[in-house]
């Protein structure tokens, strides 16, 4: 007997999200700037694969899903890295602010 394709892929995805909930919620707080960044990385991955996805298949589907996906990492991308920041300015220090009479 032998397993579906889709079967596999199914199993994987639905582990995948289960591994990476746990990962995202068990991470302490110093360390999400580090992985925010190693975010970003894997969308950057993603978007070239979507990309390839996108390209080589003949479908309207393939073709539809590719983009979306294309789309989805690039928002993702874009978010993590306003997040990023935002989360970086907080560890800078703050400058003395100088009056014009001192």
């Amino acid at each position: 007997m032998e397993v579906s394709h889709t079967i596999i892929n199914l199993i994987i995805f639905v582990l995948a999200i289960y591994v990476g909930y746990h990962v995202v919620w068990t991470v302490t707080p110093a360390l999400h700037t580090p992985l925010m960044a190693v975010t970003n990385a894997i969308s950057a991955i993603v978007i070239v694969g979507a990309m390839l996805a996108a390209g080589m298949t003949d479908t309207w589907l393939g073709r539809s899903m590719g983009v979306l996906a294309v789309a989805l990492a690039a928002v993702n991308i874009f978010g993590g890295f306003l997040v990023t920041r935002r989360m970086l300015e907080m560890f800078r220090k703050k400058e003395k602010k100088t009056g014009a009479g001192q």
